[in-house]
């Protein structure tokens, strides 16, 4: 009885410290989207708290009437679909040998992999790198560098070989399955939970990428959105708000809420997988 007290205290403790920790992270988002919602003047002001001051939708007509931010947010919107799928499945394909304890050689190349975490060739040669490509200024400069990730195959390499039972694999062996069919119809459905973790991490990769564009793009019809804001928000190259001082503060807002929501839209259809995908992958290296 004292122990399921001791329990029961020990949650309510924890109950609360993550509620504190939630309004904490919360209480900002909160007045971004207030702001984003007031009038100009009011933002300016400071008087937005929680709750919008002087209702106004100016901010949100003013952004997506501005085509610069439109052809970003489509732009990313397809880095991010593209994106997802070549990493993830290039993760995944590059998991599953690694996850097999009859294939030789993984030590030397798992070695290999881990080295490329600590050790690289640095901002300068990638840029000669993807220059002698031909890849600048183009889609593949966002989408190629950085599309492999050496830490997710760690973890789907342990989910595979942690979660997935042995004895299936070679049950489809004996029934004549290709390691290629074993992969497609074994595998991968078992491995729904890292997958949705995998793809839930490259959205919010590319989605938020701007340094690539940064460094590898100088057409501005190939913007993604981030690289757009960084240019209104950081540089004030922007020209929206029509020279209004006040107009211009609370865009900022507005954007911040536009480049934001597609994430937060998406991640409840995710929240169930992830918990069970980390901490399956995270057992053991």
């Amino acid at each position: 009885m004292r122990r399921v007290n001791k329990d029961k205290v020990f949650d309510v403790v924890i109950a609360c410290i993550m509620g504190v920790v939630a309004i904490l992270f919360l209480l900002p988002l909160l007045n971004v989207l207030a702001c984003s919602f007031s009038s100009p003047d009011k933002v300016v002001a400071g008087e937005v708290g929680l709750i919008p001051v002087g209702f106004s939708l100016e901010g949100y007509k003013m952004v997506f009437a501005n085509d610069s931010l439109i052809t970003g947010f489509l732009n990313s919107l397809l880095y991010t679909f593209i994106g997802t799928v070549i990493q993830v499945s290039l993760q995944m394909l590059c998991a599953y040998p690694l996850s097999r304890p009859d294939f030789k050689g993984k030590k030397i190349l798992n070695i290999f992999l881990t080295l490329t975490m600590f050790i690289s060739g640095g901002m300068i040669p990638t840029y000669l790198l993807i220059s002698s490509l031909n890849m600048l200024d183009t889609i593949w400069a966002i989408i190629i560098p950085g599309c492999v990730s050496v830490f997710n195959i760690i973890v789907i390499r342990t989910y595979m070989s942690t979660s997935i039972p042995s004895e299936l694999s070679e049950a489809a062996r004996i029934d004549g399955c290709s390691d290629f069919q074993i992969f497609l119809r074994v595998i991968l459905p078992l491995s729904r939970p890292i997958i949705f973790v995998m793809v839930l991490y490259a959205i919010v990769g590319y989605w938020n990428n701007y340094f690539n564009a940064l460094l590898y793009i100088q057409s501005a019809d190939l913007y993604p959105l981030q690289r757009v804001l960084q240019d209104m928000l950081v540089s004030n190259s922007g020209s929206l708000g029509g020279g209004d001082p006040n107009l211009q503060e609370q865009l900022k807002y507005v954007t911040i809420v536009v480049s934001s929501l597609p994430l937060l839209v998406i991640y409840p259809f995710f929240q169930k997988y992830f918990e069970k995908g980390v901490v399956m992958g995270g057992v053991k290296g």
